[in-house]
């Protein structure tokens, strides 16, 4: 936090750094110009014809929103149809809860997303596809790995409940609970865990996390000792 609040200033002031890195002889030396960063939640492209490919690196308020603008252009540039989509949603730390709901509700037609539970009545929520498959049920593809938390996990855990979608790739981190702050003084709080959210089948997401249906471990290609390119 010490370090963060030095960084901080002014949009267009400067801030020196030095930077300790593995596989250099010495510290290097970077000037950075701070600014406002606006971060592009979705980006997409067309992996071949027909098939487009949607990557969401954070769920915030308009992510719903530019998900299905993202589509739009993907069926515009493929003759006006998809024949299938690859969602990635690796290292994705998750965000808004209505934004994984909308980007769920984009490709289930009906039924529950996502629900939580907790002790008391109050902690019950229940969040319920509204009819309509922008993707007119065309093959999903979900990447997913121990870097997809939280709102990913929705995701993830609803599109492959309904067998919407194929998981793929590594368990998710495995983080689904609700936490409520409450005052103890005027200058003190405790934050408690409240509810626990819950895939559509009943599973709960909470230090459990999402079992991809293949699972594919992160590999480094090398090319082999006299092989021809």
């Amino acid at each position: 936090r010490d370090a963060v609040n030095i960084m901080r200033g002014k949009p267009g002031t400067d801030l020196d750094i030095t930077v300790i890195r593995d596989g250099e002889d010495k510290p290097l030396n970077f000037t950075l110009t701070r600014a406002i960063i606006k971060v592009k939640s979705v980006r997409s492209r067309t992996l071949e014809s027909g098939y487009g490919y949607i990557r969401i690196s954070t769920f915030q308020q308009y992510t719903g929103e530019n998900l299905k603008t993202a589509l739009a252009e993907l069926k515009e540039d493929n003759g006006g149809q998809l024949k299938g989509l690859v969602l990635d949603l690796r290292n994705n730390p998750g965000g808004l809860l209505n934004a994984a709901v909308e980007v769920s509700d984009a490709f289930v037609n009906q039924g529950m997303i996502v629900y939580t539970d907790g002790r008391i009545p109050d902690s019950k929520q229940e969040f319920v596809a509204k009819p309509r498959d922008l993707l007119d049920g065309e093959p999903i593809v979900v990447l997913v790995n121990g870097g997809s938390a939280s709102a990913s996990e929705i995701v993830a855990g609803a599109l492959q409940d309904h067998k919407r979608a194929v998981i793929l790739g590594t368990k998710t981190f495995g983080k689904g609970s609700v936490q409520t702050v409450m005052p103890l003084t005027d200058s003190t709080a405790v934050k408690m865990t409240t509810a626990l959210y819950y895939t559509p089948s009943g599973r709960s997401i909470q230090a459990e996390g999402i079992e991809p249906d293949i699972t594919v471990e992160r590999v480094n290609v090398t090319a082999r000792e006299g092989a021809e390119f």
